[in-house]
């Protein structure tokens, strides 16, 4: 099962018509979803002195497969009591630094409300940026940490001024939409084969990188039958993979560097896919020698009823 954590970052959120219908909304579907929870955390309630114990936060996020940030849009950013808590919470070697991979490959979205027309969002109008373009920091804010970044949610028109700026049933209707817009992207994003083969290529090369000296990781992925087709030979089976993977480890010293530079997934059947990759092995061996090679990868795999892969053939050619 999916976790979807959700940091509201609303200061008062007693005084929202929009993001607490949100919020309330993710909240009622997780609790009737069979392949994802959701948890929201509410900065307002959780820190209303702007103390944040990020040793809390930290865990949350440690837990989650998915990170929502929800908030209203203030002054082209997030507001302050959100600014606060990244800044508190993705620290030095946690969201980055030598030892800061511990949000690596988290999915990440962000769902905000926005008070002024959509309009006034171009080089025309009175913002005169796109918020695609406002978004930038928090784009690389992601990046940085290396999650995944997902296409952003929102809605115009958010606010509600009594008797100047919309009604109160205007801006909660538009709330209903954001929120089941958010709940299909969830839906989709949670229960992809694409993303969780997506997710597999991630790990599987990490794992490489280190070389660790069991295999059951790898072995966990891979079909009994298994073909593995390398420039070096074909093996057969666990146990070929077992050999193969012997040698590697002879040859290659561990912290390896393997980029993933294309990758492309292509559904075959219901259950079955083929994901064409290119990477680039940076390497140290035991000879002494450096490797900066670049090779193609096909893998065939099929996904079963729980969601997990199962790499059938596995071939590598160099470019």
């Amino acid at each position: 099962m999916s976790k979807i954590v959700v940091i509201s970052g609303h200061p008062d959120l007693k005084q929202s018509y929009t993001n607490t219908v949100i919020l309330e909304a993710l909240e009622s579907a997780g609790s009737r979803s069979e392949t994802s929870q959701v948890e929201v955390r509410r900065l307002d309630s959780l820190y209303p002195e702007f103390i944040i114990d990020a040793e809390a936060e930290q865990q949350a996020l440690l837990d989650a497969d998915v990170i929502i940030f929800q908030f209203p849009y203030y002054w082209y950013s997030v507001p302050a009591l959100l600014k606060k808590w990244i800044d508190d919470v993705f620290t030095f070697n946690f969201a980055y630094g030598p030892e800061g991979n511990k949000l690596k490959g988290k999915d990440f979205i962000l769902s905000f409300t926005v008070g002024g027309p959509e309009e006034s969002y171009s080089p025309l109008g009175y913002n005169h940026f796109t918020i695609e373009q406002m978004l930038y920091p928090l784009q690389q804010t992601a990046y940085l940490a290396g999650m995944n970044y997902h296409e952003p949610v929102y809605t115009h028109r958010m606010v509600y001024i009594p008797g100047v700026y919309n009604t109160q049933e205007q801006v909660e209707a538009r709330a209903c939409h954001h929120a089941d817009r958010l709940i299909i992207k969830l839906d989709e994003l949670t229960s992809s084969a694409e993303n969780k083969i997506t997710k597999l290529v991630q790990v599987w090369f990490e794992q490489f990188d280190q070389l660790p000296e069991g295999d059951s990781f790898f072995l966990n992925y891979l079909a009994e039958d298994i073909h593995w087709q390398m420039p070096e030979g074909t093996f057969k089976g666990h146990a070929g993979f077992r050999d193969w993977y012997a040698s590697a480890r002879a040859l290659f010293k561990p912290n390896c560097d393997h980029q993933v530079e294309q990758i492309n997934i292509q559904a075959l059947d219901d259950t079955h896919y083929q994901v064409d990759l290119r990477i680039r092995l940076v390497a140290d061996t035991y000879t002494g020698e450096s490797v900066n090679m670049l090779v193609n990868e096909v893998w065939k795999l099929a996904v079963d009823g729980n969601g997990k892969a199962i790499i059938h053939d596995y071939r590598v050619t160099p470019v």
